[in-house]
């Protein structure tokens, strides 16, 4: 019966003490306070724009990036035309939320992407929110080299 009784009043110790952990929502927090009528996609909320260049032989980018979770954020992807060249990130394209591809004045809103290939030289501007933090890869596909990914993290 004592044995009982520990175990009920551990059982009422412990509830209160998980249960406000369980229940607390996940917060993505813009880079400001004021957003307005555009919400998160507001000016005061948006990043340093991501440069990519894919270029044969050269390096993706110029480093990792962070991005904080719940900011707006532009990624310009240049091809040079030198190669038939792409670039893939499913798993971080799955944690954003995409606004719209640029391509040649051509605005493109998709659910989703795997990647974008360049058969010869143009521009692509991808605008997004970070949403789901963690450490992603965004790579020249069938490649090794450690200059040809760019690892982005969500914080």
């Amino acid at each position: 019966m004592t044995r009982n009784l520990l175990a009920g009043l551990a059982a009422l110790i412990a509830v209160p003490l998980v249960s406000p952990i369980i229940a607390m929502p996940a917060v993505a927090a813009p880079l400001c306070d004021k957003l307005g009528f555009a919400g998160l996609l507001a000016k005061c909320n948006r990043g340093e724009p991501i440069e990519i260049t894919l270029a044969s032989g050269q390096p993706l980018g110029k480093g990792d990036v962070a991005l904080q979770s719940g900011a707006y954020y532009e990624m310009k992807i240049t091809a040079d035309g030198s190669a038939e060249l792409a670039i893939s990130g499913a798993p971080f394209f799955r944690a954003i939320w995409m606004n719209e591809i640029v391509i040649n004045g051509i605005e493109v809103r998709p659910m989703a992407i795997d990647s974008l290939e360049f058969d010869k030289a143009g521009v692509a501007t991808m605008s997004f929110i970070a949403i789901k933090p963690g450490s992603y890869e965004v790579r020249i596909p069938n490649t090794t080299s450690d200059t040809q990914k760019v690892t982005i993290s969500i914080q």
